[in-house]
């Protein structure tokens, strides 16, 4: 197909690819996630479809998302449970502190907002560094997350801001912040933690 397109032609081909392959594997991803604390390892697999298709070319990455799930469930299905109930708990003090007046209930909605944020940026991190090595450990996956998510204030600002943009600006698209919301920020992740980018 790219042999007989003119170049100008393949250029947007790639362009399409960089948001085809994301939508596609958000949509595994979307699928995996219906039992609720599948949603982390269904992420890891999701990275794992997307670092093949970054470094080999693999296009296969519905499939692929799926071929990894087991693996990554057995890794991290208890991360995940813990990670689920964590959420649940930020949710409803959330939403409970909306409706409190009191100035005290600002300074607290405030602090349970920063961790949602580290949470966001920590799970994205962690989906990169279980994506990019299938083969590690939960605690080794966890320490790359730390150093990819916590180690540069700006990579983290720009993985946050990344989990936000994504959603936001996939709305227009039917089902968009469910496509590209999860995949986006963990494409960037895998960037950045591309040994690549730190060889001169």
């Amino acid at each position: 197909m790219r042999a007989i397109l003119p170049s100008g032609g393949t250029a947007l081909l790639r362009r399409l690819e960089f948001v085809a392959f994301p939508a596609v594997a958000g949509a595994a991803f979307s699928v995996l996630s219906l039992g609720i604390v599948t949603w982390l390892p269904a992420l890891a697999a999701m990275g794992h479809a997307l670092q093949l298709w970054r470094t080999e070319g693999d296009s296969r990455v519905f499939l692929n998302t799926f071929a990894a799930f087991p693996r990554y469930w057995r890794a991290l299905w208890a991360h995940g449970l813990l990670s689920t109930a964590a959420a649940a708990v930020l949710t409803a003090n959330i939403v409970h502190l909306l409706g409190r007046p009191e100035p005290w209930a600002f300074v607290v909605l405030a602090a349970q907002a920063g961790v949602a944020a580290a949470l966001v940026i920590h799970h994205t991190a962690l989906a990169a560094e279980a994506g990019r090595t299938p083969g590690g450990s939960v605690r080794g996956w966890s320490a790359g997350a730390l150093a990819l998510g916590f180690g540069s204030p700006a990579r983290g600002t720009a993985l946050l801001g990344a989990a936000i943009s994504a959603v936001l600006l996939s709305l227009v698209v039917p089902l968009g912040p469910l496509l590209l919301g999860p995949s986006v920020p963990v494409l960037l992740a895998l960037s950045f933690a591309d040994p690549r980018r730190h060889t001169p």
